[in-house]
């Protein structure tokens, strides 16, 4: 390959692809590199790109097996692991939820089957035609066409209705952020949609809910809890875009702890997720 790196002109999308595929940046990152191997021991390929999806996609799908075994038996409700640099991984598409990397989104394709998932993002997300899809998943245009009729319906019925945008998201926060600060019990419950839930990832590792919580009342009773809980310990906020959108690194005693993001549905948090399985973290530091 005389020194070139065949992945340079297409990694924002092949990691891209990869981290949705997955949600986790490290296992994405694995996968570049062993596409990048058979890149390497491939003979005559024409369209590098076309080559680098379809590996991209099969090894994919390969982990997305073992990794829904581990699932299974995964201690605390599972997150996929933050990201701070979303612009590294953007399709450059023109697609509607091209630059979508939220943990709603995220959580949604989580729902789908390996298929499912694989042909709505190649298609509604990296704007690939049935024909090309159909060649890397090895099926004909018309299942890969109900495959993905399929998968749209099932993400587009779980995101908000009508996320906050931009300033509103990050004023919600900073009064989310404020309340549980003072322990404002009402403050923070009127803040919450009704249905609003709250999901802590600690990996069997660090300290979480064993279950999403449900419900205005309790979530913002937990928090309030977990707040006075370590009152004792020294926390600072460093502000960062998380996936894309306005969240914190908290730090606990100087060590970075969790990362927190929420998701906004019609003017109020519908969703606050709290990543400390420190597995998840490490590239953040």
């Amino acid at each position: 390959m005389n020194g070139r790196d065949p992945l340079a002109p297409h990694r924002g999308k092949l990691l891209g692809l990869a981290y949705r595929m997955l949600g986790s940046r490290a296992d994405a990152e694995d996968v570049l590199q062993d596409a990048y191997l058979r890149f390497a021991s491939a003979q005559g390929v024409r369209n590098e790109e076309a080559f680098l999806v379809t590996t991209v996609t099969r090894l994919c799908l390969d982990r997305l097996k073992s990794a829904r075994a581990t699932r299974e038996v995964y201690v605390s409700p599972w997150l996929p692991e933050p990201i701070v640099d979303a612009e590294a991984l953007s399709p450059q598409a023109e697609a509607e939820l091209a630059d979508n990397l939220s943990f709603a989104f995220l959580l949604a394709l989580d729902r789908l089957s390996p298929g499912e998932r694989a042909t709505f993002l190649l298609h509604d997300v990296f704007d690939k035609p049935f024909r090309e899809i159909a060649q890397v998943l090895g099926k004909n245009e018309a299942a890969c066409r109900q495959l993905a009729s399929r998968a749209r319906k099932a993400v587009r019925d779980t995101l908000p209705a009508s996320p906050a945008p931009a300033d509103e998201h990050a004023a919600l926060l900073a009064a989310f952020m404020a309340a549980v600060s003072n322990g404002d019990l009402a403050q923070l419950t009127a803040l919450l949609r009704a249905d609003a839930i709250a999901f802590g990832d600690g990996g069997g590792v660090k300290l979480a809910a064993l279950n999403v919580i449900q419900g205005a009342d309790k979530v913002a009773r937990f928090l309030v809890g977990l707040a006075r809980k370590f009152a004792g310990a020294h926390f600072s906020f460093e502000p960062r875009a998380i996936n894309g959108a306005p969240g914190y690194l908290v730090y606990r005693d100087g060590e970075l702890d969790q990362a927190l993001s929420i998701a906004t549905n019609e003017g109020k948090i519908a969703a606050i997720y709290l990543v400390r399985n420190p597995q998840k973290l490490r590239h953040l530091h």
